[in-house]
Formats: structure tokens, C-alpha cells, sequence
């Protein structure tokens, strides 16, 4: 059966988005170019964003020449630059192929965004991707900016003296963080943000980059101080009496260091939560390499843990993280979790169409997941440059051609039925 073709977007120097009739839409997997066809593609999910991609020409489907080519110039404004366009995709969407495009000479790294492929549907704009999470906890369209104001307004009233109360504030009017949002909203889960260190320094960083050196600006300011044991119970107990026994209140946030570098105080914090109440769940999201301050939370009562994962390959993960510890203490703080204590265990994996689906890096995710104790993967996009990223990863270890991000997915609910996917860290205690 003959597959039908989307029509390639791009866009002019002001930034004007549109299609190249006679020319299709294409994708990459690492160095893998193809067309996009209507049956890969989904309408652009709501929240999603179209981005403008600076010194970058759009690489499109020729099918008359039957391969990809590079469109450097407008071809309705003869001379004018062409630019590259992607899509940053909603939460809970998986890009299936990152966006295609060629680099022109001295092109700056791009931000910390994932740049998925894209392209004109006939009735709007499609994007590449596929759904692994529906709960609407970071839909938009429920997060008006008036409630939030009004909601850190009345937060300002009951916890006047909170620094984390405060800090929260500029995650949610500044950064527009969703996660902050809900807390100012008593929705779902609420972040509390802990620790000013971390022991890697993750190429993708969110809140410290030396820019100097990399070329990359954070995304937000990383936590200045360590909220006290009773800062961070005020807030999470605040939270869970207003949401009930589904809230989730989670330490490890894309604003801090790694939580376990404060154990003492998330420790004191968790037992203080369950001191004054047994519902809701409390989370972890760490890049647990330290299980000795992993068990010391865990003895406090932190119900699930999230451990961020760009590989399951232990080369191509040093390569990304960078870590101080090493890849062994991250797997004794999974087997730590899920086996001794049982406790609910994600993975937090930073997905790369072309990089997780090659042959290599599915065969370790599947050997990891039959040998470990884990109950879920929340299949996160990977805010990273896709070119800049493939060749950091190929510096460590080989990778071949890719079985693709959907089949990816499927073939590991296929291996492993009792796995849970998602997106969102689930409430798990007492439900």
C-alpha cells in the first residue's frame, strides 16, 4: 500500500511558518532521513509549540528526485534564507523522529528544547509523535494564568513565611514551570524542590550550564539554598489537604541539584509529612547515585523513585551524565527500592529517536528491565541539539539503525506486560 506524504513546513528570517507545496516533510533517527508519511503522523498536540531553528536549512522530501534534499533558499522570495523548523511536543507525547534539518556554517548549539519532526496535515499542522500519557495533569488549557496569580495570592496568606513557598512563585510566573502551577492550583503533583548541588553534570542540564563553555543557556535558575525540614512538610502537607489521598508531592525537580545531596533534610521533610498524614504519595526524582542517602530516604517514608535514565549502556550514560558516582550505584539504588523495600520504582528515560530505538540501546533496555526491579517507564523526550547529542553519544559506543520509538515502546508492554508506561509520576500509595 502506497503511503501518502505530509507537506514539508519551514520558515523565512522573520520567522513566518509555512508549507513547500511539491515537497514533503521528513525526519530524522540520528543519520537516518525519511519522509513523513500521514500514517506516522498525529495532529500537533495542544500545548505543543512550532520552533524557529536559526542557521539551520530545512532538509525535504523530493519525490521526483525519490530522496531527501537541502532547501537552503526561499522559494518564493528568490535569495531570502530558508530556515529549519521542529516541534517541541506536548507532555505525555513521544517524538517519533526528531526534525531534519542541515547546519550552516558556525550554527550555535540549540536551547534545551526536543525538536521533533513536523509538517502540514492539509488541515493544520502534524507532528510526528505518539501519546503515552492522557491525564491532563500539565494541560494548559486548565492552568489559567488568573487562578495561578490568584492561587500564589492566597499561598502568600497561608505560608507567609515558606522560602520554598517563594521560590515556587518564580517557578510558576517566571518560568511558567506546570508542575508549580499545580501546587498554586491544588492539582495533581507539586514539586519540592530541595538541593543546590548535584554529583553529574548532565549535558542537557536545565539549571547550570557554563555558558562560556557550552554555548547553552539554562532553562531556569537553579535553588540558592536548602529548605529546612519543616519548609518542605508546611508545603507537601498543604498540598496533599487540598488534592486527598491521589496528590503527589515529589523531591528532584529540572530547578535543582540532586535531592539525595540533601538527604538529611529530605529525610526529616518525608517524616514530617507522614507524621501528620498517611495519604498521598511522596516522590523521588534522582539520579540515585548515592543508595546509602537513598535508604535513609526510604526509611523515612518516600513511597516511589524516579530515576532519570538517557542509557542503559553504561558508556553512552557517563557520556550524558558525567557523573561523579558510578553507573553500579545507580543500579544498587534500583534493586535497593524495588527489592528490599518494595517501594514504586520509574524510570525517568530521556528518549533520542535514532539513538534509544538502535539495536544496541533496545537489547540493554530489555536486559536491564528482565534483571531489575522496575515498575515503570515515563518515556520522556530528550531536551537536547539532535545532531550534537547523536555524536556524543557515538564518541562512546556504537549504534545501528533504529527499530523506531513506537515499536520500541510496544516491544518492551510485549516482553514485560506488567510494566507500566506513562509520562507522570502516579499516585501509588493507598490506591
Amino acid at each position: 500500500m502506497k503511503k501518502s506524504f505530509i507537506l514539508a513546513l519551514a520558515a523565512n528570517p522573520r520567522g513566518e511558518v509555512f508549507e513547500l507545496p511539491g515537497y514533503g516533510a521528513c525526519g530524522a533517527a540520528g543519520g537516518l532521513v525519511q519522509p513523513l508519511s500521514a500514517e506516522d503522523a498525529v495532529p500537533m498536540p495542544h500545548g505543543s509549540e512550532i520552533l524557529f531553528l536559526p542557521d539551520r536549512s530545512p532538509v525535504v522530501w523530493d519525490p521526483d528526485a525519490g530522496r531527501p534534499v537541502v532547501m537552503a533558499e526561499n522559494p518564493y522570495v528568490p535569495g531570502e534564507a530558508l530556515h529549519a523548523v521542529a516541534v517541541f511536543n506536548s507532555p505525555g507525547w513521544v517524538a517519533a523522529l526528531s526534525g531534519a534539518w542541515e547546519e550552516r556554517p558556525g550554527a550555535e548549539v540549540l536551547p534545551l528544547f526536543s525538536y521533533g519532526a513536523a509538517g502540514w496535515g492539509g488541515r493544520g499542522m502534524v507532528s510526528a509523535a505518539f501519546r503515552v500519557d492522557a491525564e491532563r495533569r500539565q494541560d494548559l488549557r486548565l492552568m489559567p494564568v488568573a487562578k495561578v496569580r490568584a492561587g500564589v495570592a492566597r499561598m502568600r496568606k497561608n505560608l507567609p513565611e515558606n522560602r520554598l513557598a517563594r521560590h515556587l512563585e518564580n517557578c510558576a510566573l517566571v518560568y511558567g514551570c506546570p508542575a508549580a502551577k499545580n501546587f498554586f492550583l491544588g492539582r495533581f503533583e507539586a514539586p519540592l524542590p530541595t538541593s543546590p548541588s548535584c554529583n553529574a553534570k548532565c549535558l542537557g542540564c536545565l539549571s547550570l550550564q557554563k555558558t562560556e563553555k557550552t554555548g547553552i543557556p539554562v532553562s531556569q535558575e537553579r535553588i540558592a539554598f536548602v529548605p529546612t525540614p519543616e519548609e518542605i512538610a508546611e508545603v507537601a502537607l498543604t498540598h496533599i489537604r487540598r488534592v486527598g489521598p491521589r496528590a503527589v508531592v515529589s523531591f528532584g525537580q529540572g530547578c535543582e541539584g540532586d535531592p539525595l545531596l540533601v538527604a538529611d533534610a529530605v529525610a526529616k521533610g518525608a517524616a514530617a509529612i507522614r507524621r501528620a498524614t498517611d495519604q498521598g504519595t511522596i516522590n523521588l526524582n534522582t539520579n540515585a547515585g548515592r543508595p546509602d542517602l537513598l535508604e535513609q530516604c526510604l526509611e523515612a517514608g518516600v513511597d516511589s523513585v524516579r530515576v532519570s535514565m538517557s542509557s542503559l549502556r553504561e558508556a553512552c550514560y557517563n557520556a550524558y551524565f558525567r557523573p561523579s558516582y558510578t553507573f553500579s550505584d545507580v543500579m544498587e539504588s534500583i534493586r535497593l527500592t524495588g527489592g528490599k523495600y518494595k517501594r514504586w520504582v520509574s524510570v525517568n528515560y530521556l528518549n533520542m529517536a535514532g539513538f534509544t530505538d538502535s539495536a544496541e540501546e533496545s537489547e540493554a533496555l530489555f536486559a536491564f528491565l528482565a534483571k531489575f526491579p522496575v515498575s515503570m517507564i515515563q518515556w520522556r523526550n530528550l531536551n537536547f541539539d539532535p545532531p550534537r547529542y547523536h555524536a556524543a553519544m557515538a564518541g562512546a559506543a556504537s549504534s545501528t539503525r533504529p527499530m523506531g520509538m513506537k515499536r520500541l515502546k510496544d516491544e518492551a508492554s510485549r516482553r514485560f506486560p506488567g510494566l507500566v508506561h506513562g509520562y507522570f509520576n502516579p499516585p501509588v500509595r493507598g490506591v
